[in-house]
């Protein structure tokens, strides 16, 4: 029996289509939710990932102030920049695209955003409040990966959840949230340092796959039935396409497909989600920037 494709692009396209709505309601009142996103330099990726941004924003009716700076720009410039959307009233999210030029300490600019604009989740003080449970701005990716199993009807309570990956982006935070009172489940982060790692995965009702490298995992490390989650993004030569590549996931998706009870796509499973769940954000700062 084939597993069930969780179809990302469709659970996106729901979450936004309510962003958008609330958004009406919003601007009725006279507040249009602002994000402005920074790109320095011209990073082929980073430029894809912020056109994305953009387009979705003027779907969702909001307003875009996105900069965009040359690689030469100083990390001084990037810093005073930041100081003048914090304190612009009317931007409501700041997100700095990443990576930055290797000459601009990424840590010290995203300490610099006002952790009330902080739409990616990054802030440490965001990334605080999320581990002791209290309200803040989730990362996006991560919150995605809770969205899509709610959408899918997947039950969550008491489940055990085995996460590969421990990054601050996806694998750290995606444990802390499926194990929320919320979510409910039992869980096991696993890395390059676990040992007997089949093991493990093969207990999981829930597996997330965040390892950033293709076919991590394979049929034997799944069990029967199991949800797996494939967070991960990686190219491959593919003569057969304009662009000269492919995008494939962590996971081996024609070997797992026979075997797990719902699985991710890659492309069009968990990407489509992050941008949803950055409008989501905005949404939520403008709603906030009113109290």
């Amino acid at each position: 029996m084939s597993a069930t494709i969780i179809d990302g692009k469709e659970v996106a396209a729901q979450v936004r289509a309510e962003v958008a709505e609330k958004v009406s309601a919003l601007k009725a009142k006279g507040i249009t939710p602002c994000l402005a996103v920074i790109l320095v330099g011209e990073n082929p990726a980073s430029v894809s990932y912020v056109t994305g941004k953009q387009k979705a924003l003027a779907e969702a009716g909001m307003a875009d102030r996105s900069v965009h700076l040359p690689e030469t720009t100083t990390e001084e410039e990037l810093l005073r920049l930041i100081e003048e959307l914090n304190a612009d009233s009317s931007v409501h999210g700041i997100l700095v695209q990443l990576p930055l030029p290797k000459h601009i300490d990424e840590e010290k600019v995203l300490l610099a955003i006002d952790p009330s604009k902080d739409v990616d989740g990054f802030h440490p003080v965001n990334v605080g409040n999320l581990v002791i449970g209290k309200k803040s701005y989730l990362p996006c990716t991560p919150h995605g990966i809770i969205v899509l199993l709610e959408k899918a009807g997947i039950q969550t309570s008491g489940k055990h959840a085995v996460v590969i990956g421990r990054s601050n982006i996806v694998g750290k935070p995606v444990s802390l949230l499926l194990a929320r009172k919320e979510t409910n489940c039992t869980v096991t982060l696993c890395h390059t340092g676990t040992k007997n790692i089949e093991e493990i995965t093969r207990q999981a009702d829930i597996l997330v796959a965040a390892a950033g490298r293709p076919h991590t995992v394979t049929k034997d490390m799944v069990k029967p039935g199991a949800v797996v989650i494939d967070v991960g993004v990686n190219r491959i030569p593919d003569s057969t396409k304009k662009s000269g590549f492919r995008l494939i996931g962590d996971c081996d998706f024609e070997d797992l497909k026979d075997v797990a009870g719902f699985i991710t796509p890659v492309p069009g499973g968990v990407g489509p989600m992050t941008i949803a769940m950055l409008m989501f954000n905005t949404l939520e700062a403008a709603e906030n920037a009113r109290k």
